[in-house]
């Protein structure tokens, strides 16, 4: 086919050799297999902002980093210069989570490269080496499903070790490659600790998981790991290899306000003295 002028360039830089055909064209980018030397890969052309339908919610992009100041002002402002460094932010945290998850070892695809807006990488692939499909075009049976979820569940745990909640988990951004699901598209991955909807963006993801799988496993739709997990991490004890039960009790005692009270009270009493110590200080 021919090779479409975003990828162009990377044809002349010797990344690809060849565009083989379109995979997909989704809401964000389009996706092509392409040929780079004896391996058959794919390649992520991000569209631009005003062609895309997915909006850069603001509580994706809370707390995300950029390398300077002037670009946060420009962000905020909404100025050109801001909009084209929140475009590139936003493109450059699916490659940074991919190459986080992948390190952790985390199911997803293989990053290789990433340039001129274009990311290279892995092209993940069914028993007959086609490209897999999303686990909304596969029907599963019971067993299948309690594996499939099973297995993603603890990619939820891994990735939330490494820091990550991917924000959009569903079974239109996981892949069935031979060996297993696998998980794709991050750009709205958040930063688990700097990110104060980080939680409810995990329990979705947990949620959209079990109602999928619940399908065709019934069973799966009275279990509870979002908040099972989500207590763990709190807590400091989550690990990769957590045993999980799937049921979470929510403490329904009454709330103790008076011990409350004291411990804001204790707070504030910490902080007057904290103040009056660096005004006395010489």
């Amino acid at each position: 086919m021919k090779t479409p002028p975003r990828l162009q360039t990377l044809v002349e830089e010797g990344l690809i050799d060849t565009v083989v055909r379109q995979l997909m064209s989704g809401k964000e980018a389009m996706v092509y297999v392409v040929r780079c030397g004896e391996e058959t890969r794919c390649a992520k052309i991000y569209k631009e902002a005003t062609n895309r339908s997915f909006r850069q919610a603001v509580d994706y992009t809370e707390n995300r980093k950029v390398k300077n100041s002037r670009q946060a002002r420009a962000m905020a402002k909404g100025s050109k210069f801001g909009r084209e460094a929140q475009e590139a932010a936003w493109q450059s945290a699916e490659v940074d989570a991919l190459y986080r998850l992948a390190d952790a070892g985390v199911r997803v695809p293989k990053p290789y490269n990433f340039f001129e807006g274009v990311l290279l990488m892995e092209l993940v692939t069914d028993a007959h080496g086609d490209a897999a499909p999303r686990l909304n075009d596969v029907a599963f049976t019971p067993e299948e499903a309690l594996g499939h979820h099973a297995m993603l569940i603890k990619q939820v745990v891994r990735m939330l070790c490494a820091g990550v909640v991917h924000g959009d988990l569903s079974e239109f951004n996981i892949l069935l490659a031979e060996d297993g699901p696998v998980i794709i598209d991050l750009p709205q991955a958040v930063d688990a600790a700097g990110n104060n909807h980080a939680k409810r963006m995990l329990l979705r993801d947990v949620d959209n998981l079990r109602g999928f799988f619940g399908q065709f496993a019934p069973e799966l739709l009275n279990t509870d790991f979002g908040l099972e997990i989500w207590e763990l991490y709190q807590r400091g004890t989550l690990d990769n290899d957590v045993a999980l039960t799937g049921r979470f009790v929510r403490q329904t005692g009454a709330v103790d306000v008076g011990g409350l009270m004291r411990e804001i009270d204790d707070a504030r009493a910490e902080d007057a003295a904290r103040r009056l110590r660096m005004q006395s200080a010489p």
